[in-house]
């Protein structure tokens, strides 16, 4: 069984001997999954600081390329927003989220803050994806992320 090395943070695929991503230079930050099957992504939509138009690209750009590798689950992290009130690309990456669900592009997503054992969508989800269980993000009500499944 070949084993590749996945960086937590961006989801790219790296050698196993690297202890620094060269796509997103996250020390150490890595998994190892199996390559034919990777089941879970996580893609950080806020690293660089980017413009929300800028943020919408990236999230199209990783939603092609995860369900052409077979993702069944992508965490998205675009963050909260610094006014306190919930920012652009949170927003904006949310609505384009509904869209997406809507044109039957994408199966469904739960918002962060709903990402828990006690909600009954949480539950739902942990019983599709068993693996999602040790999820940094579960239980802990983060409204700066959203989980797609593909």
């Amino acid at each position: 069984m070949a084993f590749t090395v996945i960086c937590e943070i961006c989801g790219n695929s790296i050698e196993p001997t690297e202890s620094v991503c060269p796509f997103c230079q996250t020390p150490c930050a890595v998994f190892a999954k199996q390559t034919s099957g990777m089941l879970h992504r996580i893609i950080n939509l806020e690293k660089g600081m980017p413009l929300v138009e800028q943020a919408l690209e990236r999230l199209r750009n990783e939603l092609f390329v995860s369900s052409r590798q077979g993702v069944k689950v992508i965490t998205l992290i675009h963050g909260y927003g610094s006014t306190g009130q919930g920012g652009g690309i949170r927003r904006e990456v949310r609505q384009h989220l509904r869209y997406l669900q809507h044109q039957h592009q994408i199966n469904d997503m739960i918002h962060g803050e709903e990402f828990s054992r006690n909600s009954g969508r949480g539950r739902q989800l942990l019983r599709r994806f068993p693996f999602l269980t040790d999820h940094r993000d579960l239980n802990r009500a983060n409204p700066g992320v959203t989980l797609v499944i593909l």
